[in-house]
């Protein structure tokens, strides 16, 4: 191993998911997106521990975004693709969310993921678009793209969520 000079080290901090998880059967999906969206609920431990964000939410669609970095890396030293599977998944679940009645919860059915080309720490800042296709009142259907900071498509996906009553 060589040694670079370079100190590198990762701190992750995250509130307590579970205040804002509770609250989901009291609001309709949309405003409890948005809560994430304009701080009113702390960003899930996921997102603090990959460094994603939300950055636009809308009924039936949400961005994403995340700066990939060598802490992503896998060991052909590339980003992994589990980052990008992780953004993605995270889009088309908040997405749904999105479209969902106050007491209604969602649960992923399937993903199906295609990897376009590879990641890397000099990629600049992925953003990652989630859009519900069909909603549902028991299955509804997403999909969503995950391009680069060259606006270059490096991944899609799409699923199918189970929705559901939370009583």
């Amino acid at each position: 191993m060589t040694d670079t000079g370079v100190d590198r080290k990762l701190l992750v901090e995250w509130e307590d998911p579970a205040p804002a998880a509770a609250r989901i059967p009291t609001m309709p999906g949309i405003d409890y997106v948005r809560g994430f969206l304009d701080g009113s609920f702390p960003m899930p431990p996921i997102a603090r521990l990959l460094g994603f964000e939300l950055t636009e939410a809308e009924p039936g669609r949400v961005v994403l975004e995340c700066e990939a970095g060598e802490q992503h890396y896998n060991l052909i030293g590339t980003v992994h693709g589990g980052l990008a599977c992780t953004l993605l998944d995270s889009a088309l679940g908040c997405a749904v969310q999105t479209t969902l009645q106050q007491g209604q919860g969602y649960t992923s059915i399937d993903i199906d993921v295609r990897f376009l080309r590879p990641i890397l720490a000099g990629s600049g800042r992925l953003r990652c678009e989630g859009t519900v296709t069909k909603p549902g009142s028991r299955v509804a259907f997403a999909e969503a793209t995950l391009v680069d900071g060259q606006g270059r498509l490096v991944a899609t996906a799409t699923s199918s969520l189970a929705v559901f009553a939370l009583q």
